[in-house]
Parts: C-alpha cells; sequence; structure tokens
C-alpha cells in the first residue's frame, strides 16, 4: 500500500464509521464533509456503505450521490457539464476535484502542456495552476516535476483511482486477456527450457558414446600389438636361427675364412 493510500485509509475510517448510522440529510451532509476534508483522495469505500447507495435514489439528495461519485473517479469536466444539478463545490473541494483530475490525465499522458491543464482545470493563472501542481506533489497524489522552459508538467507517478462500474467488466476482460498471454509467454518459456535441456543431454550422451568407442579402440590396439612376434635386441645382419634351449630365434656373427668363404660358428 502507497502512502497515500495508507494516509488515505486513515483518514476515511471515521467517515466510514458515521456513514453506516446516518441517513438522509445526515448523510449528504457527511459526504460533504468528507470531499472537503483534508488528505481524503479515495472515495470508492464510502460510496459502497448502504446508506450511502440509499441516497442514489433519492429525490432531495441524490445529487449528493452524483458529486460523490464524481470525486471517485470523475473529473472537473464532468462536474462542469452537470454543474447544474451538482451541489456547489467549496474552495477545498474544488481544489481536491482538480487535483484528483491531474491524477486522471497524468494516467493518459506523462507530460502534460500547462494549456491543457489550463483548460481542463479552468484555470486562467498560470501561478495558480503551478501552486496547485506543487502542493499535489507534496500530497503524494502525483510524482514529477514542473519545466517552466517548455511549459509542462513531466510526470513520474500518479495515484491510483476508484473505477466506474460499467469499467469493471472491460478491466476484467484486459486482465483475463493479459493473463492468457503470460500463461502462453511460460508455456512457451517452459518448452524452450526442456528444448535446450534435451539437447544437452543428448550432446553428453554422444560424447559418452564417443569416448567408450575410443577406449575400446585403445584396448584392441594393446592387444594386437601384444600378439604380434617380438625380433632379438642383438642383430648384425647375419641369419635368424633357432635356440633350443629358449625357442629364441639369436643371429650368429659371420666370419670370413681364407679362401674368402664365409664360415659360422657355432
Amino acid at each position: 500500500m502507497s502512502v497515500l493510500a495508507a494516509s488515505t485509509a486513515t483518514k476515511l475510517e471515521p467517515f466510514l464509521l458515521l456513514a453506516k448510522s446516518a441517513k438522509s440529510a445526515a448523510c449528504a451532509q457527511l459526504i460533504q464533509d468528507a470531499l472537503a476534508a483534508p488528505g481524503v483522495f479515495v472515495f470508492g469505500e464510502l460510496l459502497d456503505v448502504p446508506s450511502v447507495r440509499e441516497l442514489e435514489n433519492s429525490e432531495q439528495h441524490s445529487q449528493h450521490f452524483r458529486l460523490l461519485s464524481i470525486f471517485a473517479y470523475g473529473t472537473v469536466q464532468d462536474y462542469k457539464a452537470n454543474q447544474a444539478s451538482l451541489p456547489a463545490l467549496t474552495p477545498q473541494q474544488l481544489k481536491k476535484l482538480r487535483q484528483l483530475t491531474i491524477a486522471t490525465l497524468s494516467s493518459r499522458s506523462r507530460v502534460l502542456g500547462y494549456d491543457l491543464l489550463l483548460e481542463v482545470l479552468d484555470i486562467d493563472n498560470l501561478r495558480e495552476l503551478e501552486d496547485l501542481i506543487i502542493d499535489a506533489i507534496y500530497q503524494n497524489i502525483i510524482s514529477g516535476k514542473l519545466d517552466q522552459r517548455k511549459k509542462c508538467l513531466v510526470v513520474e507517478f500518479a495515484m491510483g483511482r476508484d473505477v466506474k462500474p460499467d469499467q469493471v467488466h472491460a478491466i476484467l476482460g484486459i486482465l483475463r486477456e493479459w493473463l492468457a498471454t503470460s500463461e502462453n509467454i511460460l508455456t512457451q518459456t517452459e518448452n524452450k527450457i526442456q528444448s535446450v535441456r534435451d539437447e544437452a543431454l543428448a550432446r553428453q550422451a554422444d560424447a559418452d558414446n564417443f569416448q567408450r568407442q575410443l577406449e575400446d579402440a585403445k584396448s584392441r590396439t594393446k592387444a594386437t600389438a601384444a600378439q604380434r612376434p617380438r625380433r632379438s635386441d642383438f642383430d648384425m645382419g647375419g641369419i635368424m636361427l633357432s635356440d633350443d634351449r629358449d625357442d629364441h630365434p639369436r643371429t650368429m656373427p659371420k666370419r670370413k675364412g681364407k679362401d674368402g668363404v664365409h664360415s659360422f660358428r657355432r
């Protein structure tokens, strides 16, 4: 919960308690007090109190319910369009509604020109506009900065406002679509991860198989080499003879006689 939401909830609590037992004119006056109360900027809970909802069909006090609805999710333009059938605003209420209107505009665009704000907020004084914005920043309704050179408000954050009843289904549809898209992305991501794992396992299996084949080849090579006959370490180019004592061939050195004929001695 944001600082503003926590502060508003605390300051709105006394009005919620009183509204449970307030009826008719007392309930209408309670609405007027809540709309002017410093630090109270969210009114959805007050709208949901049964005694307040009863005012919607009241001939004498339905205008107070409509006024409360505008403060919950409307703008200065909504008030001006129905001003003839609504209670007059006190200076505190008008200031609050203008600041709530800035929050609504900020949710649509992060850069708000002075000309647009002056028109929508029904203000004809630039100094008054800047003072209103600065106070909204101090109240944590918005967060941003004034660019006097470019004559605009650059918004970094804006408080959330209540949702109109006829917008609930549309928002639910958007959330369902977002949920379906998120689940689809999650499924694709999991499939990709599994595919990468499978490929890694396949590469490891190929590497293990290659290593086994290499070891087998080395073993066969060693076995073949061990079965080949060995030559004597002493070989002077003579004739290979068989030695009956150890069955190993050996070489007898050559001797040359007087007649030049080679002879061999054992």
